[in-house]
């Protein structure tokens, strides 16, 4: 028997953690008081409708500084703020005045959009029902409380559909970075154990045969034990390694500069491929050239307007290994025309030690250029 949907739906809300990255008050939310309490007193002074212009002043200049802590107290925030007004509203009309506001306190509709924004989900429901209970009090004292109420549930509302809205899309953006993060880093294990295996085999290969001649000493032969050991223990470790951060997938030899001078194409457009290198470029250093021209060529071909050719240059110093893919297409191309396939590149490269990059090109067109160490990438 399945069980209800709606509990586990609430349960799941209820236990939502906060947002990453919520801390205050930072410089800029102490200039957002100031400016708003510099207009709030402005308001306050040339307002002739206020009945209570002093008080209504001074009520909202004690609001506003419960915005320095919105992001980390979003909860606290929207209880100070929906008491203070409910009780200045109810003191509004036990007076006989129908309550009015300063312009300036919608400012303070930053507070129900953090709470959604920054708040946990207990935050969130508790401060749902916190505004929803003051703005209907609020609206009960008014003249008109149906259309107080509607325009208070369009403008609260409206707040916290926003900051709902904000976070979903950042936490969603968060989830695609990972899962690029995670596909670049079983690619990159895949390579690495390609071109460490190649290595660690030969070694287990020439113990083997140095263990096999008999004209060897004994010490000899116990050392080259200990080396076939322990190469063929590296070996059984790195096979299970990769076996466990890369899903199942289909073999294939990892690519290198020979598959990325293949890249050249008569096109259209016409690539053209350029490599200055010697033959010792580590294999895992190859292979990410490699992949970081794929991606640089697939997506001029697929994004770049008008474009009449496509150059990939790759140069190998000592100690640092070049690429660049340019294109003479448009240059007015949209920041996220690349995908994921140019932020996998820049996650590969960082994990090297290097970085990666993609923009207009100041002479027309685009490029991206990448550089990896050669240190260490043996």
């Amino acid at each position: 028997m399945q069980r209800p949907t709606v509990p586990r739906t609430i349960a799941a809300a209820w236990s939502r953690p906060r947002a990453v990255g919520a801390e205050g008050p930072r410089p800029r939310d102490v200039v957002l008081v100031i400016a708003a309490a510099v207009v709030s007193v402005i308001e306050g002074a040339m307002r002739p409708d206020l009945a209570w212009p002093l008080t209504t002043t001074a009520v909202t200049l004690a609001i506003l500084p419960v915005l320095l802590w919105r992001r980390t107290r979003p909860l606290l925030g929207v209880a100070i703020m929906t008491g203070s007004t409910s009780a200045f509203a109810l003191a509004s009309a036990i007076a006989g005045v129908e309550p009015n506001a300063l312009v300036a306190t919608f400012v303070l509709l930053a507070m129900p959009y953090a709470l959604f924004r920054w708040g946990s989900g207990r935050d969130r429901i508790a401060g749902a029902v916190i505004v929803a209970v003051g703005l209907l009090f609020s609206s009960s004292l008014r003249s008109d409380p149906v259309a107080e109420a509607v325009a208070g549930v369009a403008f609260f509302g409206g707040a916290c559909l926003i900051g709902a809205l904000r976070r979903e899309r950042l936490e969603s953006r968060a989830r695609e970075l990972d899962t690029v993060r995670a596909r670049e880093r079983e690619a990159l294990a895949r390579d690495l154990h390609d071109t460490v295996a190649h290595h660690v085999s030969a070694i287990v290969i020439r113990a083997q045969v140095a263990a096999a001649d008999p004209r060897d000493t004994a010490r000899v032969v116990e050392s080259l034990g200990v080396v076939e050991s322990e190469a063929q223990a590296v070996l059984a470790d790195m096979r299970s390694l990769v076996r466990t951060l890369r899903a199942p997938a289909d073999y294939t030899p990892t690519a290198g500069l020979d598959e990325l001078a293949r890249l050249a194409d008569p096109g259209p457009p016409p690539v053209t491929v350029r490599i200055d290198a010697s033959d010792d470029v580590p294999g895992i250093v190859a292979s990410t050239l490699f992949r970081i021209a794929q991606e640089g060529v697939t997506n001029a071909r697929r994004h770049a307007r008008g474009a009449t050719g496509i150059e990939v240059s790759v140069t190998v110093e000592a100690d640092t290994a070049r690429i660049v893919v340019r294109d003479d297409g448009a240059p007015a191309r949209p920041p996220s025309s690349g995908g994921h396939g140019l932020q996998g590149m820049a996650e590969r490269s960082a994990l090297l030690g290097g970085e990666a990059a993609a923009g207009p090109d100041p002479a027309g067109g685009w490029i991206l250029r990448a550089s990896l160490p050669m240190r260490g990438a043996a």
